[in-house]
């Protein structure tokens, strides 16, 4: 028996079923649907490699999804976040050369050389871009690389809000460092070396908040105020209190939204930047509130806009975790309305230029069906284009649901389980 037919056999055992359920939860269907998946990635790195010396592996990092503090990691704020049981999955075995071979479903198939680890702006914005910037930043790092083939699958889609590129980059670094280091990367480096990725060689200014929720795993309220950041895992159960995680993917495009999304850390930044301050968390709020007649002319009314949500977003994350370390989901409910109110009307990422008003109607609707049934909604992630997050009480899920598909289509809508672990290496 070949090693992948032995790990077929393995996926179908006790072990490999519970493994299943710690990774995807144990909604209905689950089992069935992973047990395909992982079988089906298995039989394509087997037509695609024929492996017969190298161990093949396989290797997943999580979706996140973001509950609170939209827009402030880029400006050293708080935030409150989780890993989800949505994941970019490979089966990877190691090469004898420096050359990267993936084969990912829905993309051309891919070829690069990592003994090249400059970055190469025509790549900017593509996939190799990310691999050759994590492999980049792991040498700089005094970490060791080398060359891989990998198939690729994942449930979590580009542009679903849920971060695919974070999920891609953290699983390319678990890879190499899986491969070639024995695992030993902690969590928090890898989130800033798969950030390094996609700032500098792909070419996004994203903050750290998408990366460090996909590697850390859980549930986790991150402090960005320092370097280092500082982390503490959270122990609450949305579904023991009766509700589902649902985030509405509305169709909009994130085509051309790059402007947009680098203009809010950047007017942020040049609100601070008034005080003498690289971030808006190095200014205190009674002094920005104090000088901000002062402050028009300076800077757009814009930026002031949205520096008040940051002040705002920063304080109601604490206001967040502090409800949940204490089970108060009315006050933790109402702190997620008024984050999604404050993204509407300060932070001004709802709609682009009236090109897209997808997240203001999914709002909208949210807001008509949950209102009054102790539901909350926001939006989620980036903006512009996209996603909203919501909190449905589990007696209200289907006629949510069945509302929300039919305005925004078929399987617009995810239902979310916390992952509790980060990227995973799975055994068989």
């Amino acid at each position: 028996m070949n090693q992948y037919a032995n790990m077929i056999r393995n996926l179908k055992s006790p072990e490999g079923m519970q493994r299943l359920k710690h990774l995807y939860g144990d909604r209905d269907g689950m089992l069935v649907e992973q047990t395909a998946r992982y079988t089906g990635l298995l039989k394509r790195h087997e037509e695609l490699f024929h492996e017969a010396e190298a161990e093949v592996m396989l290797i997943s990092a999580p979706g996140r999804t973001e509950i609170g503090g939209n827009h402030t990691d880029h400006n050293r704020g708080r935030v409150l976040a989780a890993a989800v049981n949505l994941d970019t999955l490979s089966a990877v075995s190691a090469r004898k050369d420096m050359e990267v071979h993936v084969y990912s479903d829905g993309y051309p198939p891919l070829i690069l050389d990592l003994n090249e680890l400059d970055v190469v702006e025509s790549e900017k914005g593509t996939t190799a871009a990310l691999i050759r910037g994590v492999a980049a930043r792991m040498k700089a790092l005094g970490y060791q690389i080398g060359g891989f083939n990998a198939a690729v699958t994942s449930s979590v889609a580009s542009g679903s809000g849920l971060s695919s590129s974070a999920a891609f980059e953290v699983m390319v670094c678990a890879i190499l460092d899986q491969l070639y280091n024995g695992f030993v990367i902690d969590f928090v480096n890898r989130a800033k070396i798969a950030q390094y990725a996609e700032n500098v060689y792909f070419g996004k200014p994203s903050g750290l908040l998408d990366q460090m929720a996909s590697s850390a795993g859980g549930l986790v309220t991150v402090d960005f105020r320092n370097d280092d950041p500082e982390v503490r895992a959270m122990s609450f159960d949305f579904a023991k209190y009766g509700y589902a995680l649902v985030v509405v993917a509305t169709g909009g495009s994130h085509a051309d939204l790059t402007d947009d999304y680098a203009a809010i850390p950047a007017e942020m930044k040049q609100v601070a930047a008034c005080f003498g301050e690289p971030y808006l968390r190095r200014v205190r709020p009674e002094e920005f509130y104090q000088a901000l007649p002062q402050l028009r002319g300076k800077v757009s009314d814009r930026a002031l806009l949205r520096a008040m949500h940051f002040f705002e977003e920063d304080e109601r994350v604490v206001r967040q975790v502090s409800a949940l370390d204490r089970n108060d989901l009315f006050a933790f409910m109402w702190e997620i309305i008024c984050s999604g109110r404050s993204s509407y009307m300060y932070l001004q990422n709802v709609y682009a230029n009236n090109r897209d008003q997808s997240l203001s109607l999914a709002l909208a609707m949210a807001e008509h069906l949950l209102a009054d049934k102790d539901g909350a909604w926001r939006i989620h992630g980036g903006g512009f284009a996209g996603t909203t997050l919501n909190f449905v009480p589990a007696a209200q899920l289907r006629h949510f649901i069945e509302n929300m598909e039919a305005a925004f289509g078929a399987h617009c809508c995810h239902v979310l389980d916390i992952r509790p672990e980060g990227p995973a290496v799975v055994r068989l």
